[in-house]
């Protein structure tokens, strides 16, 4: 095939959304994502309506999540939003009952939910570490075991389906990192769960990878002085990264470190986690794509 002619071909099969004739790489797919009121989760939404997708805009700011609902029907697609905690017992049934109620089925989960809360290993808490063993880990667990009963169908038509499930990792679950070693050990976690689903579930058509971002702009690469926090179980936690001592010259800021030089977008994170659940990577399961811009080659 010619490059005109498959760049024609992925033109006609990713068109844009139309609530009554829905096309796109997900056209008339279910979707729940979580952690989806900004950030990549938001990105993510706002991309799969409008590759076609139905989203279930899942966040722990219901407000926030609603928004990007409203944003999606403006442009014609559909969604639904749903708060709520995804730590909390009962949270994954009420989500994964929100998307059957609304569209009927579920055929992707992007597990994006989470945040970090550093410290040094040796100052540590057992709360601060389990807390991100309990986000990363046991939510995800929890809500993919809830949708298995829609996921996991061994009728034909099911099982010919794109069916997907990404998760949300990082270079910090490869590699380690300095302040990290709850979020470190979660995110390393992370892969062990996807690559078992992948073998347990790749019967029943479901593909299962996950994504491990690099320095991806959102609240949790930012300036920490920035004072961005968030709340769970009554207790703020700060969000960031200290940003050292300020630049004293206007040279913009260049990463030696990241091949691409410069830091992802949310969008650019977006449109990993859309290849992945997507038809183009229909043979493509249990594999951790790194996002990175070639940080750590």
């Amino acid at each position: 095939m010619s490059s005109s002619s498959a760049s024609n071909r992925l033109a006609a099969v990713s068109g844009q959304l139309s609530a009554s004739n829905p096309k796109g790489l997900l056209a008339g797919d279910v979707a729940i994502i979580t952690g989806a009121a900004q950030g990549i989760g938001r990105s993510c939404a706002l991309l799969f309506a409008t590759e076609g997708a139905k989203v279930v805009v899942s966040d722990l700011d219901e407000a926030k999540a609603q928004k990007v609902v409203d944003e999606i029907k403006h442009n014609g697609g559909q969604a639904i939003a749903v708060g709520g905690d995804v730590t909390a017992d009962g949270f994954a049934k009420k989500v994964v009952d929100a998307a059957v109620n609304a569209f009927g089925s579920v055929e992707h989960i992007v597990a994006n939910a989470g945040f970090t809360s550093d410290k040094m290993l040796h100052t540590m808490s057992d709360d601060t570490y389990e807390l991100m063993l309990k986000v990363h880990n046991v939510a995800p667990f929890r809500l993919i075991k809830e949708a298995a009963p829609f996921m996991r169908s061994k009728t034909p038509e099911r099982v010919a389906r794109n069916k997907s499930i990404v998760t949300v990792s990082s270079v910090a679950g490869i590699h380690g990192n300095v302040g990290q070693a709850n979020y470190a050990t979660a995110k390393a976690g992370v892969t062990g769960l996807t690559k078992t689903i992948a073998k347990e579930w790749g019967p029943f058509g479901v593909r299962c990878n996950t994504v491990a971002f690099g320095h991806i702009l959102t609240r949790l690469t930012q300036a920490k002085e920035l004072g961005e926090t968030i709340e769970v179980n009554g207790k703020k936690i700060a969000l960031g990264i200290p940003s050292g001592p300020k630049k004293q010259d206007n040279k913009p800021e260049t990463y030696p470190h990241i091949p691409l030089n410069r830091p992802g977008t949310a969008d650019d994170a977006a449109k990993a986690v859309l290849f992945l659940c997507s038809p183009l990577a229909s043979y493509v399961s249990g594999v951790t794509l790194e996002c990175t811009g070639g940080m750590g080659i």
